[in-house]
């Protein structure tokens, strides 16, 4: 039996000691952190990491990143950092930013798949932020979700999951971002995004003459390309910066198939009449569009649909990231008009 905490209205955290407690004993934490909720352990113990891959199905091929709560936690697993590597995080820490860094012998092979290299976020979510403070170590914590399937971005959709598989599970409401965070490896002083989040390509230029987006290289090493945010139902993505040729197509779709999902902006729900159709969104609002993605591809799943469509968005900006995620849920079928 899990302890659960009730945090969605909170403005004293001094619960979350015991959650830090049982993180320090060896336990499973469900939690929620600004960007999607993930699933802790102490990221210094190797059995506590073993039971993260065991609850997710995880394979053990596939690293798993540390959250801190200060530069000095950062440099006790990290090291060797560049001059650019602390710029990025001085920038975008706390929040959805993860960076590649070189770690320490402290941190045990089965964190980083046996690699010499770590990944490190400091959230800017109050009670990940929190729980790794209380607890006074790097929290291994990848997504919560079973490996393979789509992100949990609330405590609901979750819990059936894992309520099973851990010690502690955190309510706390709807994440903030719904996009897991911007994972970025510096390599010859060049960023390389390995991963689009809310943090974009444009933020990182600042601070860089040059960025590399190794996500949209098939052939890079740098990128993990296992089946990810995969639904139950058969998905296709389409997009065209012409609304009217995109709707044509998805209507044109929608009319080979005897139950058929849609996916679809606000603005555009009148148009697919006689259609099951789920709203993701305005999109006039991205940030909107990417807190309800992962919950409304479950939502598609639970009508056993023959076909889910989904329209997809500009890939500008956080556009980007949510095309990302769209296009691994559609195992890349993708129709751009």
């Amino acid at each position: 039996m899990y302890t659960y905490i009730d945090l969605k209205n909170a403005t004293n955290f001094s619960e979350l000691k015991e959650a830090a407690d049982i993180i320090n004993s060896g336990g499973l934490v469900l939690f929620p952190t600004e960007t999607v909720y993930g699933l802790g352990a102490n990221g210094l113990v190797e059995d506590a990491v073993k039971k993260i891959y065991l609850a997710k199905g995880r394979d053990f091929k596939n690293p798993i990143n540390l959250l801190v709560d200060s530069m000095e936690m950062i440099e006790s697993v990290a090291k060797n950092i560049s001059p650019l590597e602390y710029a990025l995080m001085e920038a975008f820490f706390p929040g959805p930013f993860t960076i590649i860094l070189e770690k320490q012998e402290v941190v045990p092979d089965i964190v980083t798949a046996g690699q010499s290299l770590v990944g490190v976020r400091m959230p800017s979510g109050v009670i990940a932020k929190k729980l790794v403070e209380y607890a006074s170590v790097p929290i291994a914590a990848p997504s919560a979700n079973i490996s393979g399937k789509v992100s949990g971005t609330s405590f609901k959709d979750i819990l059936e999951d894992f309520k099973d598989k851990v010690d502690c599970a955190i309510d706390g409401g709807n994440s903030e971002i719904g996009i897991e965070s911007t994972i970025v490896k510096v390599i010859d002083n060049v960023p390389h995004i390995l991963r689009p989040g809310s943090i974009t390509e444009e933020q990182i230029l600042q601070f860089a003459p040059a960025v590399i987006k190794d996500y949209e290289d098939e052939n890079s090493t740098n990128v993990n390309h296992a089946n990810h945010y995969t639904p139950n139902s058969n998905c296709v993505l389409v997009y065209s910066k012409d609304n009217k040729k995109m709707v044509d197509e998805i209507n044109k779709i929608s009319s080979k198939y005897s139950k058929p999902c849609i996916l679809s902006t606000h603005e555009n729900l009148s148009f697919y009449s006689g259609n099951t159709v789920i709203d993701i969104g305005s999109k006039s609002n991205l940030n909107e569009i990417a807190r309800n993605i992962f919950s409304c591809l479950k939502k598609a799943d639970s009508f056993s649909p023959d076909i889910v469509i989904i329209e997809g968005v500009e890939q500008s900006g956080f556009g980007a990231a949510i095309m990302n995620r769209l296009l691994k849920a559609c195992k890349e079928n993708y129709v751009e008009i």
